[in-house]
């Protein structure tokens, strides 16, 4: 079974499927990768992104240390279900806004100073 199958890529796409949209669908390499980022570090918690005019639905992967990383995921759905699986929260963005220590690490980041 395929990531869509399983986490509803399909449905969210044909939702979301519209001719003056400016960004790609979402895949199952995003789908993955969210997860391998989520499986990989500590503490990691997703943030959901509205769908925009120009962008889907996005997810940003948010770990303890403040790394993250943005994937397309096509609906709120589809991220729910990945995070049900691996038992991690999900947030919405416009509710409860990024966490303060993702600010940070790209900050750190920005000016070479990773605290590695």
């Amino acid at each position: 079974m395929g990531w869509r199958d399983r986490f509803g890529l399909r449905k969210a796409r044909r939702r979301s499927d519209r001719k003056d949209r400016f960004d790609r669908a979402a895949e199952d390499d995003d789908i993955k990768a969210l997860m391998d980022f989520a499986q990989s570090r500590v503490g990691v918690e997703f943030f959901v992104e509205p769908e925009t005019f120009a962008t889907n639905t996005t997810a940003v992967a948010v770990a303890n240390d403040g790394e993250w990383t943005r994937r397309r995921v096509g609906s709120p759905e589809v991220i729910r279900k990945v995070a049900g699986k691996l038992r991690l929260p999900v947030y919405d963005v416009q509710i409860v806004g990024y966490p303060k220590r993702m600010r940070e690490w790209t900050e750190r980041n920005k000016r070479g100073l990773s605290l590695e």
